[in-house]
């Protein structure tokens, strides 16, 4: 991977993380439309660069992130993540394998984007309009409709919406609440790939490798970056739009790059 194509790695990250898109099936299919091969530098590269969309939602929310005085926010957050926190480790490895298979991928981004298609008109009774009325009960369900999103091409963005939409949440308040989440998961996944975790071909672990050379690590520091940015300005489009037009935008997208990419990796990659 040289520096040009983390660079657009990094904004297909930033684009898609909070879009019910899934950013995992985008960064993959992006790799592998541009030649990149999937070393241990990459996978890392390709989680890593989530603290930079993190870091997006800390600053465009940070009143409600640095408000000390409302211990039930971050008692929520943290029930809520505890779910992935356990599967996530658990099936780690196997997670790991099915990146390697695209047209599986593709498949579950058509499948999720019909039922985004129809989610709108199941959920139109909402009772909960702002995220302080979320119980930890409801929180921690949230939590496990997130685990969803560990099957690559699901969206961690869509599961936990659609599933605080059924716990009664409205549009904008799960969409909302989904950003906080994403906090604690994908800082706790950043952590765990960057400090703890040893990558199998080379045998090191994550800050090794970015430090490996100075490369890497430039290339670590300008993905975060354009992460970050381009996070920012996905957050208020996908806020505006879901407020607009719902889910069906997404879920037809979905399904055209589905069958656009099912196509290319079935006959023509």
């Amino acid at each position: 991977m040289d520096f040009i194509q983390a660079i657009l790695i990094a904004i297909v990250e930033g684009l898609t993380e909070y879009l019910p898109v899934s950013s995992t099936a985008h960064m993959i299919f992006t790799s592998s439309f541009f030649g990149i091969q999937s070393d241990d530098f990459v996978k890392l590269f390709q989680v890593s660069i989530q603290f930079g969309a993190i870091l997006a939602v800390v600053v465009l929310y940070w009143k409600k992130f640095f408000d000390f005085s409302k211990i039930n926010f971050y008692i929520k957050l943290a029930c809520a993540v505890v779910p992935a926190l356990v599967l996530g480790k658990l099936f780690d490895d196997k997670i790991e394998a099915v990146l390697e298979k695209p047209i599986p991928i593709a498949i579950v981004l058509i499948v999720g984007g019909i039922i985004l298609l129809f989610i709108d008109g199941r959920f139109h009774s909402p009772t909960i309009t702002n995220e302080e009325d979320i119980t930890v009960k409801k929180a921690v369900t949230i939590g496990f409709w997130q685990c969803l999103a560990m099957m690559p091409g699901t969206s961690r963005s869509a599961a936990s919406i659609i599933g605080g939409m059924q716990q009664g949440l409205t549009r904008h308040t799960a969409a909302e609440f989904s950003f906080f989440l994403a906090v604690p998961t994908m800082l706790a996944v950043t952590c765990y790939s960057v400090f703890l975790k040893t990558y199998e071909a080379s045998q090191m672990k994550g800050y090794e490798l970015i430090l490996k050379t100075d490369e890497n690590l430039k290339m670590f520091i300008v993905g975060n970056i354009v992460a970050f940015i381009v996070a920012l300005i996905a957050i208020k489009f996908f806020i505006g739009v879901i407020k607009k037009y719902g889910f069906k935008p997404w879920g037809y997208y979905r399904i055209i790059a589905g069958i656009i990419l099912l196509v290319y990796f079935s006959f023509v990659k």
